[in-house]
This record gives structure tokens, sequence and C-alpha cells, in this order.
């Protein structure tokens, strides 16, 4: 890949991410020296996004901050953390005070990009992608959805144990999200790892390791975007029937340049492509543990769709994201701020009992619309049609064709503190009497 390229991306994104880890700084120096007293009404937890053991299981801690008060403030790490649904989903659609410029995981890296930008800025880059995502665009897809998702499930039916992450968890959206970007099929082992790679970026912290890991992530982008500019040079990736090809099609207000192009595709490669990974792998590991969930899906298949939200409820793939108050934000009878980092926890969130009567059960009947799984207001995920689609097309696979699901040993989780999904689980399918062995065939989609 041309190493000009790759120079050009990380001197477009050097400032912002400099900015970005100096302020920072300044904030926890500012926080050793006690310049940021912790407001009345504040409660100190020591719940900690960034610890391993609590990765590992965070639902014991969202249960303790659930039943405390509104807002949390972590001294070490210098955040303070909403869990309840009202004031997270509150949160998300006060875009005017609680801003994502600084951008949404822990560190502050200023990108120009839909997941990083406010308003106005934000709703022009908005306007210029929603065409691509619009309804008529996902039932141009279901169809390919819907045979990638038998090609990909049919390998899991023909074995007697197997491990469900890289086998369809990991595979599934790469070869959707290259088929939607129009990357051919010799690109796609390239294109998962780049994937992998930048979830690291969430891992950025003023720590070695976590600067180590950032780098790591900023390496594979740059990587990305050498190997994203190129292909345009050569004419690829703006078919007809690709989602930057609808892009520019529809881009009324002006052409739209290489980068912003790119920035929409690394968004898809960055959101819709991990969260869709999570919602697949723990999805097997919810219907193995809840197995008369699964024999009420054989017996009324019209709940699949109400499944998978409940699904989005239950294990969020996104498990919280970061905002900078821009001033003063009242939260109840206390105040948060002006310059703070705010944590709105859409995993909490979608356990709160305020909200979602016995949080902690999987209920394919409860078909929980209200979620937040996707967040909420201007920042709602562009691509949650499509995580959708693949997630019921599986479901779908599972139903017809598995009589029960077993974990075997113990699920490995990724260490992310952003993105909650599995690592590794084994599991073994007991398949349904009289199922079709013929992967050529797609299931009925009527749902």
């Amino acid at each position: 890949m041309p190493i000009q390229s790759q120079l050009s991306f990380i001197k477009m994104n050097a400032p912002g991410t400099v900015s970005g880890v100096l302020a920072d700084a300044s904030e926890a120096v500012a926080r050793k020296l006690g310049r940021r007293p912790v407001p009345p009404g504040v409660e100190i937890t020591d719940f900690d996004p960034l610890d391993a053991a609590t990765l590992a299981d965070p639902y014991p801690h969202y249960r303790r901050l659930l039943a405390s008060g509104p807002v949390h403030y972590n001294a070490k790490r210098g955040i303070y953390i909403l869990s309840q649904y009202e004031h997270v989903r509150a949160g998300a659609r006060a875009s005017d005070v609680l801003s994502s410029a600084d951008g949404i995981s822990y560190m502050r890296v200023r990108a120009p990009s839909l997941l990083t930008t406010d308003p106005p800025r934000h709703t022009q880059m908005r306007k210029q992608a929603q065409p691509a995502f619009t309804r008529g665009a996902m039932e141009r897809w279901q169809e390919m959805v819907d045979k990638l998702s038998v090609e990909h499930t049919a390998s899991l039916f023909s074995q007697p144990q197997v491990d469900i992450v890289p086998l369809l968890a990991d595979p599934l959206p790469t070869a959707v999200i290259a088929h939607i970007l129009g990357i051919a099929d010799d690109d796609l082992a390239a294109f998962r790892f780049w994937s992998d790679e930048t979830s690291r970026m969430a891992h950025l912290s003023l720590s070695l390791s976590g600067m180590v890991q950032g780098l790591q992530g900023m390496k594979a982008v740059s990587q990305f975007h050498a190997y994203f500019t190129e292909k345009l040079r050569q004419g690829h990736l703006l078919g007809e029937e690709t989602v930057l090809g609808r892009l520019v099609a529809n881009a009324h207000d002006g052409q739209l340049s290489n980068n912003e192009l790119f920035s929409f595709a690394f968004l898809l490669l960055l959101a819709g492509n991990d969260t869709t990974v999570n919602l697949l792998s723990t999805l097997f590991l919810t219907l193995g543990e809840n197995l008369d969930q699964l024999q009420l899906l054989h017996e009324r298949p019209d709940l699949i769709p109400s499944a998978i939200e409940e699904q989005l409820r239950y294990f969020a793939p996104i498990q919280g994201l970061y905002r900078t108050a821009l001033s003063d934000y009242p939260v109840g009878d206390t105040m948060i701020p002006a310059g703070s980092r705010v944590l709105l926890l859409w995993g909490a969130a979608n356990r709160d009992p305020r909200q979602f009567e016995d949080p902690d059960e999987f209920r394919v009947t409860r078909n929980p619309t209200g979620h937040v799984a996707f967040g909420s207001g201007i920042h709602l995920c562009l691509g949650a049609q499509l995580a959708r689609l693949e997630g019921t097309a599986v479901l779908r696979e599972i139903v017809n064709n598995v009589d029960r699901i077993e974990i075997v040993g113990t699920p490995e989780w990724r260490a992310n503190p952003t993105l909650r999904g599995l690592s590794k689980l084994e599991v073994r399918l007991t398949r349904r009497e009289g199922a079709s062995t013929d992967s050529t065939v797609l299931a009925d989609t009527t749902t």
C-alpha cells in the first residue's frame, strides 16, 4: 500500500489525537491537585469501566449503580457515570450540551467522523449518509444477508461441536459489510484484521499499554485508509449497488471527497461490523442458557424479531460511550460540571428495573423496542437495521435447524471497555428432527 497515503492519513488525524491526549493529561493533573471538586449529590464509586475483572462481568456492578443515585463519579478515571435508563437516554439526546467532539471512547480523540462530530456538521454528514440506509436499501440487501446467513450457519449444523466465533460471528458480518462496500473476497482477511485492530482504540489511555493499543489501532486505520484510497483511484468501490456508490449518487449538496467517503466506510467497519459480531456470538450464549426461550421460538417463530430486540437489550453490543459536558449539565438534583467526561452506560440502562421488569431475565415475548443498545438521539446508530437483518436471519436458521444448544466449557469475553462480545464460545448443537441439510435452500423469510 502506498506509504504516502498512510502518511497523509496520519498527518490529517494526528493533531486531533495529540490535542485530545494533552487535554486528558491536563485534566489528570488538575484532579491530582484537587482543582476539580466533586459537586454535592454525586456519589463516589469504584466502578471502573476499564478494569479487566469488571469487563469480564459488568452486570453485578451495574446493579449496584442502578440501586443508588443517578450520578456517580470515579476519581481514578475522572469520569461521571450515568446508568439509569431515564438519564442515559436523556444524556444521549442532549447533544447541545453533552458533546461527542472529544471522541466517544475513554480518551479524547478528536476526529472528523459521524460518531465524533456535533451539529451543524453532524447534521450535514448524517444527511449525506442517510440514503444508503433507507428502508429501500435494507430491502435490497435482504436477499444477500439471508443467503450469506444460510451459507455461514450451514457449517455449524454439520459438526458435533463448534466455536461459534470464528465460524460464524466473525466472518458473517465481515462478508456482509464487504459486500455492501464492494470489497473483493481476496481482501476479506485484511478487512477482518483491520476491523479487529481498530477496536483497540477503545483501550487508548495515558498508560503505556493503553498508548500501545491505541497506536496499533491507528496503524490499522491508516492501512485501511491507504487500501481504500488506492481502490478509489482504480475506480472501484463506487458501483451502483455499493453503499458508497449510493452516497455519491445522492450527494445533492456537492461532491463527496475521498476522505468523507472513507469516513463512512470506516464507520461501517468499526461500528456496523463489531456490534453485529457481538450480537451474533452472545445470541448463542443466551439461547444456550435459556433453552425454554428457544423452545418457545420453535413454537412461535413469529417472535423472532422480538427475540432479537430482547437480545440487544440483554447483552448490549456497545456497553457505553463517552461525552464531554460543554456547560454544567443538570441530572436530577445534582450538576455535572462543564468540561467533565461523562460515560453513558447503555448496558446498565438496558438492565434498569425502573424501565424493564425483571431486567436480568431473557424473555423473547418482551419486545423491548425502547432499549438503547444502538444509542438514542442524533447519534442513533445508522447501521442498526442492518444488524437487525443479520441477527434475524441467523436466529431464523437456529430456530429452523437447532433443537438444543449446550455451552461447552467457559465462554471467553473480549477485553474491550466499549464493545462487549465473545472471543470464544464452544457449543454442541442438537439438530431438529427433519431439519434440512441443504445449505442452498433459503429458510422461510416470513417474520
